[in-house]
């Protein structure tokens, strides 16, 4: 009888690992390589397609404070002239610094970005006001994708909806200032499956997706394939493994991996796009390097790298953002009643 039972689980296993396979091929199939600069990816089942690599809010916000908005002006006109088209941000970074820097640099060319920014609130009024000075910011008068952000403690995605947050979204979107709604979050795979068991259809779901995190409570194991399932879009983020100084992955820093090759690993994943942080001509010209005539990486070059870095990434050393809090942002360790110094 226990033999049995263990085969009728280690068959339905296997069948559920055959059902993602085959859901992973079906999103790879679906890559439009004929667009020009970066190919693109459908957006979950919301008939959308987007770069596999979008700009990421919070970098080029430190690019501007380190260079000018200027500088930070003309890097994003080249990435969205480079076929880059799908722009991430947040209502919180830099003090929305990043968004009125994004704000001036897409204004007269918004028909050519996809544009997403996140809500930082919970509750009904809050989300609502993150919703209208985002827009005010970013000198638009509709978002294409609205996030809520940062789902790293367990009672967030409760909050989302017992405080009323998710009815500002979705009124939101009724006015036209929302076109889609999703979440990210990059602390524990069980606060993403929550959110995804919630009674409402995802857009997105923004993750960490990279070497490290298929041995250190994966969200590629443990996550993408319910997100595949139930046809939400998923984007990547923190593909070198966390920035500790704002500048270089930990990653590339600790010499286990090249940055292109994180890229690269990352975007062979069955993801919607991947967020990259550019802060120079240098860094996207290493985005565009990868995603330009994109090859992914076969199975036995994803095995190899997972085995390179295996004995640094079971305990999670280079995935900070998953054990500590000092990659949660400052709204929401204060939204919390945690204090902005270390993890206390």
């Amino acid at each position: 009888m226990a033999d049995s039972t263990h085969r009728r689980g280690f068959l339905q296993s296997s069948a559920a690992v055959g059902v993602t396979l085959a859901l992973a091929e079906a999103l790879f199939a679906q890559q439009d390589d004929n667009v020009q600069g970066l190919p693109r990816r459908p957006l979950g089942d919301t008939g959308e397609n987007v770069s596999l690599l979008c700009l990421g809010g919070w970098h080029i916000g430190a690019a501007a404070k380190e260079s000018g908005d200027d500088a930070a002006v003309r890097l994003m006109h080249a990435a969205i002239d480079g076929g880059m088209t799908f722009f991430d941000n947040c209502w919180d970074y830099h003090d929305g610094y990043s968004e009125e820097v994004m704000g001036k640099a897409i204004h007269d060319r918004r028909d050519k970005v996809f544009l997403m920014t996140k809500i930082c609130e919970r509750d009904y009024q809050g989300a609502l006001a993150n919703i209208d000075e985002s827009l005010k910011r970013l000198k638009t008068d509709y978002l294409d994708l609205a996030q809520f952000h940062e789902m790293v403690y367990d009672n967030d995605p409760d909050w989302v909806f017992d405080k009323g947050g998710i009815r500002a979204a979705l009124e939101a979107q009724k006015a036209g200032k929302v076109r889609h709604i999703g979440f990210t979050g990059h602390k524990d795979p069980r606060i993403h499956l929550k959110m995804l068991d919630k009674p409402y259809h995802w857009a997105s779901a923004q993750m960490p997706i990279n070497v490290c995190d298929y041995h250190f409570r994966s969200f590629a194991q443990e996550v993408v394939p319910v997100c595949l399932k139930k046809k939400v879009a998923v984007l990547g983020m923190k593909s070198l493994g966390g920035s500790p100084d704002g500048k270089n992955g930990r990653l590339p820093q600790a010499g286990l991996i090249t940055a292109p090759e994180c890229i690269r690993y990352a975007l062979s994943q069955p993801i919607a796009s991947l967020v990259v942080g550019l802060r120079n001509e240098r860094d996207l010209k290493q985005a565009f390097d990868v995603g330009r005539n994109f090859q992914r990486m076969t199975a036995d070059e994803q095995a190899a790298l997972r085995e390179k870095v295996k004995d640094v990434a079971t305990d999670g050393r280079h995935e900070l953002f998953k054990t500590t809090k000092n990659f949660d942002g400052p709204h929401h360790r204060k939204q919390h009643g945690f204090s902005l110094d270390g993890n206390a």
